[in-house]
């Protein structure tokens, strides 16, 4: 946090300074100027009472000026140099008429007034200098028209004194002037320091309003999504049910049936036991919503498992005249993986392959043995998707118009290649991809079991 000072703030936090240590010397002037009339009734008693009357006049012109430019908001330092040119006359006066015996005490008293006025005041030491010289000044002229001594008894009487006081006076006003500028800064960073710190605080509060706003919006979303997955969780369990119920009672006349058939017969139960498989485990919440997926893991023939797939899909290819080469490996290889979750992995990679292919394509689906490792691939060398729209179709939701659709039909295209994705990495596969001029390519790997 940065924090810069303009020249008009410093002017006008020192002017304030500068006024409150004025207002203090005008007001002690007041109260205890008259008070050294006792100093000269005790050492100059034939004229105290003379002095007395100027000491009060000099007090009222001093109130009277002191509110003056307190009324006008004139400088400061002018009121100031008034102020020690009234009470520097009949100070001046005094130490040239008093008797020899008794100047040292006026020189002290005038000496006194000059400290005074420069351990309090909050100016340029310039100031200080040109009032000692005034006040050296007005003792030269009174000297010369009022003294009847010679300098050398004027000077040793006490005139040594004043001068060393006021010299010295003088420099505690430049030491003074210094101390009470950094304290003046000081002063103007800390407040603009706390101005910013109550504007940023004020901020952070806003900014955590809007987002205890949002996270109220999106809980009420979470609520309602699972809300609609609790109520199309019940609806598709009925329905799925109903299929399963359907296809057995279809069984229990296999008699009538072909071989065809019965064999679509087998893959539509197979179909819905996994869906329904699948839909328990998404209408569980809490397993949604932890942050690791529970997979039920089984030992089984991972070629037999694409196989499958491949063959449950052939009629999806034949209908865009799409033809799937098979390049599955016969030998069986065993893996310890969730069997339906593995089966949806390459359900999805395959038909999203088939859907975005061109008419009248081949489609490669080829599995391997590669350093002990299972090798899923589906090579088509057809038109490519492009690496950008893959990497946001195994990203996020995405949109893409159907490759061969001459209708230019938008397609929605789910989170199934981001799911398969993350099953794949969470049942410690690897999956990865690839679009370039050589068309669209996914491979899929997984540990075998020796």
């Amino acid at each position: 946090m940065f924090v810069q000072i303009s020249k008009e703030e410093f002017a006008k936090e020192s002017n304030k300074k500068a006024w409150y240590q004025t207002n203090n010397i005008i007001w002690t002037i007041i109260f205890l100027y008259p008070i050294l009339s006792i100093v000269d009734f005790i050492y100059a008693s034939d004229i105290w009472i003379q002095f007395l009357i100027v000491r009060i006049i000099l007090v009222l012109i001093i109130l009277g000026l002191y509110t003056f430019f307190q009324t006008r908001k004139y400088d400061y330092r002018i009121l100031l140099h008034i102020t020690f040119l009234l009470l520097s006359i009949p100070s001046a006066v005094l130490c040239n008429i008093v008797n020899i015996q008794e100047l040292t005490v006026f020189f002290l008293i005038y000496s006194a007034i000059i400290l005074f006025f420069n351990l309090q005041v909050f100016w340029e030491p310039i100031n200080s200098v040109i009032q000692v010289i005034i006040a050296l000044v007005l003792l030269a002229v009174f000297f010369n028209t009022l003294n009847q001594y010679s300098l050398d008894l004027f000077i040793s009487n006490g005139g040594q004194y004043f001068f060393i006081i006021s010299v010295i006076s003088c420099l505690i006003v430049s030491a003074r002037y210094k101390v009470t500028e950094r304290d003046v800064k000081s002063q103007i960073m800390i407040e603009k320091s706390n101005e910013q710190l109550k504007q940023q605080n004020k901020d952070i509060v806003d900014k955590n309003n809007i987002i205890d706003m949002q996270y109220e919006k999106l809980r009420k979303l979470d609520e309602q999504k699972n809300s609609f997955i609790n109520i199309a969780g019940h609806d598709l369990k009925n329905l799925i049910g109903s299929v399963i119920m359907s296809n057995n009672m279809i069984k229990d006349e296999e008699y009538r049936l072909s071989t065809d058939q019965k064999e679509f017969l087998q893959y539509i139960q197979e179909a819905a036991e996994k869906m329904q498989y699948m839909l328990n485990m998404l209408m569980d919440v809490k397993e949604i919503e932890s942050p690791e997926i529970k997979f039920n893991s089984e030992i089984f023939d991972i070629n037999s498992e694409v196989q499958y797939v491949y063959k449950g899909l052939q009629e999806t290819a034949q209908m865009k005249n799409i033809t799937l080469v098979d390049n599955i490996l016969k030998l069986p290889l065993n893996v310890r993986l969730d069997k339906v979750f593995t089966g949806q992995v390459f359900q999805n990679l395959l038909s999203n392959a088939i859907k975005f292919s061109q008419t009248n394509n081949n489609i490669k689906v080829a599995t391997s043995l590669q350093r002990q490792k299972f090798v899923f691939e589906i090579i088509d060398e057809g038109i490519a998707i492009g690496q950008e729209e893959l990497d946001n179709m195994f990203g996020k939701l995405k949109t893409l118009n159907d490759a061969n659709s001459s209708n230019a039909t938008g397609s929605r295209l789910g989170l199934g290649l981001s799911i398969a994705k993350l099953m794949t990495q969470e049942m410690g596969g690897e999956l990865s991809y690839r679009s370039d001029y050589n068309g669209n390519y996914f491979r899929v790997e997984f540990n075998v079991i020796n």
